[in-house]
């Protein structure tokens, strides 16, 4: 048995969720403030969320501890 455990990274849990399929959703950035200067059309694409890009996949689930 595994002597050592790898520790999850507990900002990333909560920011990431994994989602049924195994892929990783995150929230956008750039929408917490000085948001009088973007436009509505920008701040409306901020909302949703969105997958992780399969570069940074697998260093996000070691982040996780997945």
């Amino acid at each position: 048995m595994a002597k050592n455990k790898m520790k999850s990274h507990r900002g990333a849990c909560k920011r990431l969720k994994l989602t049924g399929s195994g892929r990783i959703k995150r929230n956008k950035a750039y929408k917490s403030h000085i948001l009088t200067k973007k436009a509505p059309k920008r701040k409306r694409g901020l909302r949703k969320a969105t997958i992780v890009t399969s570069a940074d996949h697998k260093r996000m689930l070691r982040s996780m501890a997945k």
